[in-house]
């Protein structure tokens, strides 16, 4: 038979050490067949037991002294003893505890996280900061309220309906890019080990059965505009605004641009001589140079602009960076409780009923085109900078009429402020 070891007491095992030399040392402490009390070169201590699991020789961790102490370290030994004897392998036991541990705390993780580390990636691919924006503010503004508390691994298809359902009639575009965006961050989610199983917020074959596909609901969502009929009250009360957030709102105005296009303009981009904004392709949806005729009006508030030292933006932000959009949109809001403060009706769009939003203002200058003067539609489209879709009018469109142009942004300027209709200046039609 072995030899067993000598039970040792309390105080003789606090009085080992190791030898000062060689690596690690382990002693017999007795109690138990085969607990041992590991010394590294260190001095520091845990306890070891050395059994065969099967056949195969097992070092099992007990555990740190002086943490564990003897009379606990022998309890635990007991205790592997006996499931060694019932046929279990203490050593794959804790690899599969371990393992379902670490299951579960990924399975933990919320949704409104679980966005903000799929962005932290997926934003890098975009150059479009606007673009930036739409993903991150669609998801906190219809997702989190709906699924952003829930564990990703318990979001079901019902969930996902929560989310979306409320805005798939009325904001079709939108709940439809939601969905997208809902279904890539739960696509992340599953890749990384935080949920199994199908992708709730897919679309064929599930969502698809569930909600009326988009396109039989309605085309493009159309952004609320103020009415040709408030557009005078609506731009007296923007230019008696101050801040620079005001005076973006007016230049966009002016010149019929996109958002992210005034809010990234720099001052490179205008000369003020000559009367010309030209933004660069990187800055445009379409990618391509766009050039806009200055009209007096949109000179003389850029020449009453502040310029400050290193920083180019003509619109900056009050701590130096690019205007939100948030800062534009927030002006309309304002603009629009203000009128109904003061008794009027505020700036709804004719057909939607809702606030008008900045981008708007575009769809308000091309109904000004079509219906309050003869000016060319397709002038107005060069304007807008839309996209080409017929052949014969892209070949017409080659040049950007840009002279022409500038005596309908005059025009414009004088609609706006409140000027009549007779003095619209007629453009000949193309042959």
């Amino acid at each position: 038979m072995p030899k067993k070891a000598k039970e040792l007491s309390a105080i003789e095992v606090k009085r080992l050490t190791h030898p000062g030399h060689g690596h690690n040392v382990a002693f017999a402490v007795g109690g138990v067949d085969g607990l041992l009390l590991q010394v590294t070169p260190t001095g520091a201590r845990s306890w070891l037991m050395r059994t065969m699991v099967g056949g195969r020789r097992r070092n099992i961790g007990l555990g740190g002294y002086p943490t564990v102490s003897l009379a606990e370290a022998r309890q635990r030994a007991r205790e592997a003893a006996a499931e060694i004897r019932k046929g279990a392998d203490p050593v794959e036991q804790r690899k599969a505890a371990r393992a379902a541990l670490v299951t579960a705390q990924k399975r933990g993780l919320l949704f409104k996280d679980a966005v903000d580390r799929f962005l932290e990636t997926k934003l890098q691919e975009f150059k479009n900061e606007k673009h930036k924006a739409q993903w991150r503010s669609t998801l906190d503004n219809y997702a989190l309220p709906a699924i952003g508390d829930m564990l990703v691994g318990d979001i079901a298809v019902r969930d996902v309906l929560r989310a979306v359902e409320p805005i798939w009639t009325d904001k079709t575009e939108t709940a439809a890019r939601l969905r997208g965006r809902i279904e890539a961050v739960l696509s992340w989610a599953t890749v990384a080990g935080y949920r199994s199983g199908d992708n709730p917020a897919r679309w064929a074959g599930n969502l698809k059965e569930l909600l009326p596909a988009p396109s039989k609901i309605k085309g493009e969502e159309n952004h609320p505009a103020v009415q040709l009929g408030d557009v005078t009250r609506w731009f007296s009360a923007l230019q008696k605004r101050e801040g620079m957030g005001s005076r973006a709102l007016e230049f966009l105005t002016l010149t019929a641009c996109r958002s992210q296009e005034v809010r990234g303009a720099g001052w490179d981009e205008i000369d003020l001589d000559a009367g010309i904004w030209i933004i660069p392709s990187a800055r445009m949806k379409m990618g391509k140079e766009h050039r806009i005729p200055l009209t007096k009006d949109a000179l003389e508030l850029l020449k009453a602009l502040p310029r400050f030292k290193d920083n180019p933006l003509v619109f900056p932000a009050t701590r130096g960076g690019q205007l939100s959009d948030m800062t534009l949109s927030a002006t309309m809001r304002r603009l629009h409780e203000a009128d109904i403060e003061a008794g009027g009706a505020g700036f709804i769009d004719r057909k939607n009923k809702r606030p008008a939003v900045p981008h708007g203002l575009r769809s308000t200058f091309r109904d000004w085109i079509a219906e309050r003067t003869t000016f060319p539609g397709e002038m107005a489209e060069v304007a807008l900078a839309h996209r080409i879709s017929n052949d014969v009018e892209a070949a017409y469109r080659r040049g950007d009429m840009i002279q022409k142009r500038r005596a309908m942004m005059e025009a414009w300027g004088r609609f706006l402020h409140g000027s009549s209709v007779g003095k619209v200046v007629e453009m000949p039609r193309r042959a």
